[in-house]
């Protein structure tokens, strides 16, 4: 890799490593801070989201530092932001009961958004929810936060059967149509919710890794025309880190938006 490594880390990312080149989907292994003492969960991935965390916290204290009736750049910005999930997700998903979910969209799309950018900061170029398991937990709490809100709502029985046994069925057909309810609303949901933002962010740094790291190759290569080839490659990465970087705010609206849909769909009579 050479100069590049310090630009684009991945695990394993040298040459002189033949347990982890050429890069692949192992690029994508946590690096633990302490290997030797069985502490893996301790790795660069939990740091990251960690680091998200306290970044959500303290940029949305310090939008909300010192609001003026004429906001300033850096309170018309917080506020954009701020009206982006409120009115166009929360609002438009929700109707009058957006306001006492507004608080955890805004962190959802907030979160979301931040882990997301990663893969496009030079110190990290990892995306978090490029590992599964980050996605999972995500989409484990929007599943506890719908379904808790509709079995407050309506009762454990009532939710059941607002959930599995939708209006105007025939009597028979209830036999197949629950089963399809229960798979569709309590498994397959928040399975798919975590799977789209994976497969999105793991997807587009695959590629992004295979045009630096294929481009880097030629570019060592003796050959002119590799050469040529090579330095192509290089300079299509930055379009696709582009993409990359549209794709990580967009999988951050979509989820919070199925989030509200889900929820709108437990406070709702009829389903």
């Amino acid at each position: 890799m050479g100069p590049l490594g310090l630009i684009i880390p991945m695990e394993g990312g040298g040459a002189d490593d033949a347990h982890h080149w050429p890069p692949g989907v192992h690029s994508f292994d946590p690096k633990p801070f302490f290997p030797d003492a069985g502490m893996d969960w301790l790795n660069t991935y939990l740091l990251q989201a960690v680091i998200a965390t306290v970044l959500v916290i303290g940029v949305w204290l310090w939008f909300a530092k010192d609001q003026r009736v004429v906001p300033g750049f850096k309170q018309w910005i917080g506020e954009q932001l701020y009206n982006l999930v409120r009115n166009g997700i929360g609002r438009e998903a929700l109707g009058p009961d957006y306001r006492r979910f507004t608080p955890y969209l805004v962190a959802l799309f907030s979160f979301i958004l931040v882990n997301n950018l990663f893969g496009q900061f030079f110190l990290s170029m990892f995306p978090t929810f490029s590992r599964v398991g980050y996605a999972y937990g995500l989409a484990l709490l929007s599943w506890l936060l719908y379904n808790g809100v509709g079995i407050a709502k309506h009762g454990l029985g009532g939710y059941l059967k607002l959930m599995t046994m939708p209006k105007g069925v025939p009597g028979p057909l209830y036999a197949i149509i629950i089963p399809l309810e229960i798979l569709s609303n309590f498994i397959v949901r928040p399975i798919t919710l975590a799977l789209r933002l994976f497969a999105n962010l793991f997807a587009g740094h695959l590629v992004v890794i295979v045009f630096v790291v294929g481009g880097s190759m030629l570019l060592e290569n003796a050959d002119f025309l590799y050469k040529i080839a090579g330095g192509a490659s290089l300079l299509m990465a930055f379009p696709i880190f582009g993409l990359e970087l549209f794709i990580g705010a967009l999988q951050a609206y979509i989820f919070t938006v199925l989030t509200a849909q889900y929820v709108a769909s437990s406070l709702a009579e009829d389903h």
